[in-house]
């Protein structure tokens, strides 16, 4: 319930001045930060990220190979914050960056290809299951990505027993899991909105007033769509993994 206040009190806001004499530019650079804003309202850490420049990106890195889609910096997980000042200060100072949001501290995120997301997704709602904020990155083709936030693994007390979001993507674990990530400790996704090159965005789908499911409620029917897609067309055709290490 906190949730949807805190998102509803954001896109409820609006620039000083009122909402007449706005171009169209600043009326959609107003609504891009009342999203973001409202990401931040519902507890995600944000950070900021690299952002397309035709079908390039803006960091320094020549040939970067996942352009507009990576931290700005190697310390973005201690500059992931909660604190909306901080936020509005970077969208002031670089109107044009995209965000990230740290995963494995209050929330981890389930990234699946576009086609099983969205088929587990009607699934999952057809059931009644809540399914929480849902994100989607791409063109919605069979190279986009939808993203299941959910609530945190935390730090279990056995570390024996938890892994990071890169030893999902080895081989080993790939049969078990076609094509599904598990962002947790040490991870990010891009939150939205995002502009990624060649007119490709991140989305909401289900917005992030949304209380975080846990992720297990879900797992069955992703890792189900997750199978019938890797048996059809669109295996080996993935987007890459989301970067690490950056």
């Amino acid at each position: 319930m906190e949730r949807e206040k805190g998102f509803s009190q954001w896109l409820r806001r609006r620039p000083r001045g009122g909402a007449r004499g706005r171009t169209a530019a600043e009326a959609a650079a107003a609504d891009r930060e009342n999203l973001l804003l409202a990401a931040v309202a519902a507890g995600f850490p944000l950070a900021e990220a690299a952002h397309p420049e035709g079908y390039g990106c803006s960091c320094d890195r020549i040939g970067c190979p996942t352009p507009g889609r990576h931290p700005v910096s190697f310390a973005w997980q201690t500059q992931a914050t909660t604190d909306a000042e901080k936020i509005r200060k970077l969208l002031h100072d670089r109107p044009q960056a995209n965000f990230i949001t740290a995963t494995g501290i209050d929330h981890d995120v389930l990234d699946v290809p576009a086609e099983a997301g969205l088929q587990a997704l009607e699934r999952l709602e057809a059931e009644g299951v809540e399914v929480g904020p849902v994100a989607e990155s791409g063109d919605g083709g069979a190279l986009g990505r939808v993203l299941f936030f959910t609530a945190t693994r935390g730090k279990p007390e056995d570390e024996d027993e938890w892994w990071p979001c890169e030893l999902d993507c080895h081989p080993e674990t790939m049969d078990e899991h076609p094509g599904l990530r598990w962002h947790c400790r040490g991870s990010y996704v891009l939150v939205p909105p995002a502009a990624l090159p060649a007119g490709g965005s991140v989305r909401w789908l289900r917005g992030p007033e949304r209380p975080l499911p846990d992720p297990l409620t879900l797992l069955e029917a992703l890792t189900d769509a997750c199978a019938q897609y890797a048996d059809g067309a669109g295996a080996g055709q993935e987007a890459p993994a989301w970067p690490m290490g950056r």
